[in-house]
């Protein structure tokens, strides 16, 4: 369980915590937050003191029903995003969270180290030839429709086997081309009712059978909040049982906004293994 990273070997036989970084005006949790050079800086330095091996940097709001960003837009905020922190952090493994092969392919080549796509290639043709020749870890999301569309009735036959074909066969066809680090992550709250999203959770073991690490996502979305009648702000200690449930269940590697909570969740799953 082992994924190369600009030629570091990253071990996630025992999971790892991606912290989230959104240069976005409108993401749902921390839109806006982020806009100078400090406080990115600042922002980033604290996720990596607290444990985070990956800094995941998105461009583009995904959560329900956002604005749709030109890929020109898209590019403008994240490159120099992206320099700065290999300035600032040389060592930083960086994730970019796109879904256009022209913003994998700039992001990379300024210095980032995988692609995180939340169309699993669906959205850009493209894509998946673009890793292949990259050579990056790329992680496949599931995603019903798109980010302007996603919520609105989404329908499956079985939630967990409709996932599990769906990864099976972009995990072939990705394999067909050589990508040698491919990583899952079933796209909670990405065209998921709350059923939808709990059922995931709970089956989630199920997609270890797919031999490939799994990323999971949950911190502060509306699956955890909504239930509990809160906030996203509100929303910490309902991300931190979520996430030990996905640790119980196979996780490798933590999507999250609060990093020190996320590794200690981490530290104390890993007592009882």
């Amino acid at each position: 369980m082992t994924i190369n990273c600009k030629g570091n070997l990253i071990d996630l036989s025992v999971p790892k915590v991606m912290g989230i970084l959104n240069i976005t005006p409108d993401s749902f949790y921390d839109g806006g937050t982020y806009k100078s050079e400090a406080a990115i800086l600042s922002q980033v330095e604290k996720m990596l003191s607290d444990g985070a091996t990956f800094i995941d940097v998105g461009a583009y709001s995904s959560r329900p029903g956002a604005t749709h960003v030109s890929e020109e837009e898209e590019l403008k905020r994240i490159l120099p995003v992206i320099r700065l922190l290999i300035r600032e952090f040389p060592e930083i493994l960086i994730s970019i969270d796109t879904f256009r092969s022209k913003i994998a392919q700039e992001c990379i080549q300024a210095g980032a180290a995988i692609i995180n796509d939340i169309s699993g290639g669906s959205m850009d043709r493209k894509m998946f030839q673009t890793i292949a020749n990259l050579q990056v870890p790329y992680i496949v999301m599931h995603m019903l429709g798109t980010p302007q569309n996603m919520q609105k009735s989404p329908i499956y036959k079985a939630v967990t086997s409709d996932l599990i074909s769906f990864f099976a066969d972009k995990i072939h066809q990705l394999h067909q081309l050589k990508v040698n680090d491919v990583l899952i992550d079933v796209g909670f709250g990405f065209g998921k009712t709350q059923e939808h999203n709990f059922e995931l959770l709970k089956n989630l073991s199920l997609f270890k059978n797919l031999e490939v690490p799994i990323l999971v996502g949950v911190s502060r979305k509306s699956m955890l909040y909504k239930t509990l009648g809160i906030s996203a702000q509100e929303a910490l200690n309902a991300t931190t049982s979520a996430n030990t449930i996905a640790l119980l269940n196979g996780a490798s590697i933590l999507r999250v906004h609060d990093v020190k909570e996320a590794v200690e969740a981490v530290k104390i799953v890993a007592e009882i293994r």
